[in-house]
């Protein structure tokens, strides 16, 4: 257990919430930051801060330390990482220690349509929080890249010494420079961080802009789903609460260079087209499926070499694709019953 303060940002996002709650469960003092932008549905972020004790009533004041209410070791910061000014004065006031860095602007798709927020957050805000992890002798760093470095590398499965990758999506080349960039600053100063190539996560509390709750909101409503490439698509479909193991498990690992990356993921791709038919399944709805072309800075196949994790940190994924999407429904009907929206 760390006894410092772990920063966990974009802790109102889909990772971040579930690993606030796995870290708070064992008993780690956290406090999470995130600048609740309007990418998706700010009531989804604020529901999940709400289960982590910041009341949805509550005013956000921009850069106001607020204790939850449900959990003794837990504050939330409304703050944004690209902030050059009050990032380091939190670091320096609450003598964090750690820092899991999952703020980012999100989205492959969205990244064509406007690319300089992936400037202010996935460049400018990510070398603000090098420079504080440097300038205030972070422990460790753990910051979330993303599979999409990939683009369409042929060596499948994806292993982290791929020589061939080249990105389809400006989200990936900000993904892929954070990655440069630690290694730099882990040259030069000596900095301990490991990268994450996160495989396509799914599973309760999930992005509204993600194909489960598409597609989940599609088939209730009787609305067309969108099957890209005519459904000849694949992913490394991999649960939520694997991934927070798996993160959790870096936090304390030890290896073997200052800077290392790791993929992270199920290990086994799934046709989209098997996706939806477990959706299916699980709704006990029939998906109307239009088949349309390859739209831009998509990839064709993901599917993940995680033997390197494995081997660090003994990651095995233990949730299979039914039982994960069997939880999902679960939550996301209980979720839009309880708030009274026939769709997130």
């Amino acid at each position: 257990m760390n006894n410092g303060v772990t920063l966990n940002t974009g802790v109102a996002g889909f990772i971040g919430y579930h690993l606030c709650q796995k870290l708070l469960q064992n008993g780690e003092n956290i406090i999470g930051l995130d600048n609740l932008n309007s990418y998706y549905d700010i009531e989804l972020k604020r529901a999940r801060l709400n289960e982590l004790g910041i009341v949805k009533s509550q005013d956000l004041t921009y850069n106001t330390l607020i204790d939850s209410v449900k959990e003794q070791h837990f504050q939330f910061i409304n703050l944004d990482i690209s902030d050059r000014e009050n990032l380091p004065l939190l670091f320096q006031s609450k003598k964090i220690n750690r820092v899991v860095n999952l703020a980012a602007q999100a989205g492959v798709r969205y990244s064509i349509e406007a690319p300089f927020s992936y400037v202010d957050s996935n460049l400018v805000g990510f070398l603000n929080i090098l420079e504080c992890c440097r300038n205030f002798n972070i422990q460790k760093l753990v910051y979330a890249s993303s599979s999409s470095v990939y683009g369409d590398d042929n060596n499948l499965p994806f292993n982290e010494q791929s020589k061939e990758i080249k990105q389809k999506s400006f989200y990936a080349v900000t993904k892929r420079a954070n990655e440069l960039m630690a290694q730099c600053y882990s040259d030069l100063y000596g900095l301990k961080a490991i990268g994450l190539r996160f495989f396509t996560v799914y599973g309760p509390w999930g992005r509204p802009d993600m194909a489960p709750i598409l597609f989940a909101n599609a088939i209730l409503n009787d609305q067309e789903i969108k099957v890209f490439n005519n459904g000849n698509l694949s992913r490394d479909f991999t649960y939520i609460d694997d991934i927070i193991n798996g993160i959790v498990a870096t936090l304390s690992a030890q290896t073997k260079t200052n800077h290392t990356l790791l993929n992270i993921g199920c290990g086994s791709p799934t046709k989209l087209l098997d996706f939806i038919s477990v959706l299916e399944e699980a709704l006990g709805k029939k998906a109307q499926k239009k088949l349309v072309p390859m739209q831009k800075g998509d990839v064709y196949k993901t599917w993940t070499d995680i033997s390197q994790l494995k081997s660090l940190t003994g990651y095995i994924p233990q949730v299979k694709l039914k039982e994960g999407i069997g939880k999902f429904i679960k939550w996301y009907l209980t979720y839009t019953t309880s708030n009274k929206v026939n769709k997130i």
